[in-house]
């Protein structure tokens, strides 16, 4: 798995540094290799530009999601190019990195959906491959509805050693370990106990933020409510792996 981030990055170098099949798209390849090399900010200094020139080139749109830190505001840029430009040069890439960002969010459900789309809109993308070399069955979660808040809820602080904790709550997931971890100090600073786990999903690492550990669903549920309202996320309850 530690080397499919680049595999990911070269499959779109090479399908596209050799053809023209999409000459009405700018070519995007030289900024990919710079990432693929590690030189991300000189990628993203370009970005900028790219824009005001190209403000509706799918092409341009993806290489400002790949250089995205948010993985929510990613999504929604991946989100155009396949409802806008389904028939672009990277609209099977942006298909599966939404399927990575919900799969390493643990919506399984959702994740499968766009794996699906994936085979059907693209059967010829070498990223089906890639997306089925993971062993982990996905599965369809339960859905969470919040309930009422409680004050002072005591499961937000440091968990106790003699109690046994199924549930936290999910908070969000970034590629950029700087976002997670402000988020983390977001949460200890308000005083609410926090972690982040590392997944890698398809070579990419996402370091996901969890806050809370509960004894039952429904102090998850509870408190699921308070951290939305709080620090305006779309955070969801998920169960504790052990």
């Amino acid at each position: 798995m530690k080397n499919l981030s680049k595999n990911i990055i070269l499959v779109l170098v090479i399908l596209f540094s050799s053809i023209n099949l999409f000459s009405q798209e700018v070519n995007i390849v030289p900024y990919l290799k710079q990432i693929d090399n590690g030189q991300k900010v000189q990628a993203l200094s370009q970005l900028a530009k790219l824009k005001d020139e190209y403000p509706d080139d799918p092409s341009v749109m993806f290489l400002e999601g790949v250089l995205t830190q948010n993985g929510q505001n990613a999504v929604a840029i991946y989100t155009k190019i396949i409802n806008e430009h389904p028939k672009s040069r990277y609209a099977d890439a942006s298909v599966f990195r939404i399927y990575s960002y919900y799969y390493a969010l643990g919506l399984y459900g959702t994740a499968n959906s766009f794996l699906n789309r994936l085979k059907n809109d693209y059967p010829n993308s070498p990223y089906i491959k890639i997306a089925e070399q993971r062993n982990e069955n996905i599965t369809q979660p339960k859905v969470e509805t919040p309930t009422q808040p409680v004050a002072n809820e005591p499961a937000f602080k440091a968990p106790q050693t003699n109690i046994v904790y199924k549930y936290t709550i999910q908070a969000g997931a970034f590629t950029n370990s700087d976002n997670s971890n402000n988020l983390k100090t977001k949460f200890e600073n308000a005083g609410f106990y926090s972690s982040i786990s590392d997944k890698n999903v398809g070579g990419t690492i996402f370091h996901i933020v969890f806050v809370g550990k509960f004894e039952t669903e429904e102090s998850a549920k509870k408190a699921l409510k308070i951290i939305n309202k709080q620090f305006n996320l779309e955070a969801r309850v998920t169960t504790l792996t052990q």
